[in-house]
């Protein structure tokens, strides 16, 4: 049952609470040394209490195989088909620094990085310069005059920022300049279907630009675009699900995606306490809450094992301020798996964890991959999950006769 029209009929106003706590990159692979996960070297007393006692199981974000990006992984634990609803990550930047994204607009991830003297990247986050010097360099690239579309560059975080584009008839069917590896030149922006040349011109331009301005400004030293995208128009959350939802997230991004389904966004700090704290200051104003924890991933991605072991062991600590919330659905997992021996996103399965009332009990020792393989829920889909979580608020009336 994942169809939204289907659901849509399903759904029904009440009171109970939902709380959807994503933890950014959750599944990982065993250290070499110790055979254990990350998930299975933390401490976490609170979320094996709650494994034992609820609905566990491995999470497929898109399917077998296949490596999903942060936006479907999430849209998929939201009920979306990630296959049939996509947001470009342009879009999801753009708008997650509160810009308006106009209708025609083309926004455009961008990473500063760093070359070397060969025009070869050496490091695609410019060693995650501080966010004051990239709005620093995001200011100066903003002078940059294309002539045929006005550019608007939005910092973001750290080495991000956000490009959009404005003009007529500007397509987004556009290919990355982004390699995403090391050792190898940036590639130029190539129109992907006829009409986009534009748009492909224009961004080339905009690189040209920024090398120019950026050559003395190293680490800094260049740009790197991807995720071309046209503001999307998909299906209200809160008009699906009866919902009154909101969205407690620190970083960009997952904001614009929150923002982009018809959430509410709850202004909040960067620590997990903080935002466990706004989920209580705000607790009775909604009915659903998506929470997300990025350290995780973050972790995961500079192939820190040890640093993601400690991310999630502060999640259990102060998970106890959400639980003494008592809400009626509590959902754990991730929006996809990031292993720190990889130091990327992966196809592998994510651990879930589903926590009610109406759970039947007897569940996991342990929340880990390996148990929660075991659990009751064994091999889902992530679009599953938020039937689940209707379910288990009942949120859902009887289907048929």
């Amino acid at each position: 049952m994942n169809d939204l029209e289907k659901l849509a009929e399903l759904s029904q106003k009440t009171s109970s609470k939902i709380v959807l706590l994503v933890v950014d990159g959750l599944g990982g692979l065993p250290h070499p040394e110790t055979g254990k996960t990350e998930l299975e070297t933390a401490r976490t007393p609170n979320l094996d209490r709650l494994a034992a006692k609820g609905a566990c199981g491995l999470t497929e974000p898109v399917g077998a195989g296949i490596t999903p990006g942060s936006a479907p992984g999430i849209l998929a634990l939201l009920g979306y088909d990630p296959l049939r609803y996509t947001i470009g990550r342009g879009a999801l930047e753009a708008v997650g620094v509160d810009f308006d994204l106009q209708e025609g607009d083309v926004a455009a991830r961008g990473n500063l990085c760093t070359v070397d003297q060969d025009g070869l990247i050496s490091d695609r986050r410019a060693g995650r310069i501080s966010t004051e010097k990239s709005t620093e360099l995001c200011h100066l690239l903003g002078k940059i005059d294309l002539g045929i579309a006005q550019t608007f560059v939005l910092p973001v975080r750290e080495h991000r920022f956000a490009l959009v584009l404005r003009g007529r008839g500007l397509s987004a069917d556009l290919g990355d300049s982004d390699p995403h590896k090391a050792g190898v030149p940036p590639r130029p922006v190539l129109p992907l279907t006829p009409g986009a040349e534009t748009a492909a011109a224009a961004a080339n331009r905009f690189i040209e630009e920024a090398k120019l301005l950026l050559r003395h400004h190293r680490p800094a030293n260049m740009v790197l675009l991807r995720g071309f995208s046209h503001r999307p128009h998909h299906p209200d959350l809160g008009s699906v699900y009866k919902l009154e939802p909101a969205a407690i997230a620190a970083y960009p991004m997952y904001r614009g995606l929150a923002r982009l389904v018809g959430m509410e966004l709850l202004d909040t700090g960067s620590t997990v306490e903080e935002e466990f704290r706004t989920l209580q200051q705000h607790y009775a104003e909604h009915d659903f809450f998506f929470v997300h924890v990025k350290k995780t991933d973050a972790a995961g991605e500079d192939g820190d094992f040890e640093r993601k072991v400690r991310a999630i062991e502060e999640v259990d600590a102060v998970l106890p301020l959400v639980l003494e919330m008592g809400p009626d659905v509590l959902v754990v997992t991730g929006d996809h798996s990031t292993p720190a021996l990889m130091k990327g996103h992966s196809w592998h399965p994510v651990p879930f964890l589903l926590y009610s009332k109406w759970c039947r009990g007897g569940g996991v020792g342990k929340f880990c991959e390996r148990t929660c393989l075991s659990g009751e829920l064994g091999r889902l889909a992530a679009r599953e999950a938020m039937a689940l979580a209707l379910a288990h608020a009942l949120k859902l009336t009887k289907y048929g006769a």
